[in-house]
């Protein structure tokens, strides 16, 4: 008999398998960035399937098997972002997908959580919103440093500061991406 695990998770993307099925990516508060097939995921029936949209936040309760990791349920706990905020926080994800994460990490969920928060609040500054999520999981990855970045909260109080300091910040983050590539 296999344990059930229950932990939040962002979901990070979502390939499909066949006409029902798909493979979610999901980065968890528990144990990182994991992925795990979900069966019958597409079906209209399937209770899951708004539950692990790109970008959403969810409850989700996994099982670990031999052959990896299957969704065994989802509840969401946020509604789907739109539009440019959508597309932006879609970046930010496939930035965590590449450059790893796959063990439990605090702050890169907190990162990760905070900016869909923030976007939430103002969809409009998702310009701004991104710079700051990218800067703040380059922080928790290792690939910026506090004395590099200064003091940035996640929240919407952040946003004055990055209107008036948004060069530097471009400059910083488009540097450590550069480091991460080598």
């Amino acid at each position: 008999m296999y344990a059930k695990y229950h932990t939040e998770a962002v979901v990070v993307s979502m390939d499909v398998i066949g006409e029902n099925d798909a493979y979610v990516t999901l980065y968890t508060a528990d144990f990182g960035l994991i992925r795990a097939r979900a069966r019958a995921l597409r079906e209209e029936r399937s209770r899951m399937r708004y539950a692990v949209q790109t970008g959403a936040i969810s409850y989700v309760s996994l099982i670990r098997g031999t052959r990896g990791w299957r969704l065994a349920g989802a509840r969401a706990e946020s509604s789907a972002l739109e539009g440019d905020a959508a597309r932006a926080y879609a970046r930010v994800l496939a930035l965590v997908d590449r450059l790893g994460g796959e063990e439990a990490n605090d702050a890169l969920f907190e990162a990760l959580s905070a900016g869909r928060d923030i976007l939430a609040e103002h969809p409009a500054e998702w310009d701004l919103i991104e710079l700051l999520s990218v800067a703040r999981v380059l922080r928790a990855l290792g690939f910026l440093s506090d004395e590099a970045l200064g003091r940035v909260p996640g929240t919407s109080e952040s946003l004055p500061l990055l209107r008036t300091e948004r060069e530097r910040y471009l400059r910083l983050v488009n540097d450590a991406l550069a480091v991460s590539r080598g």
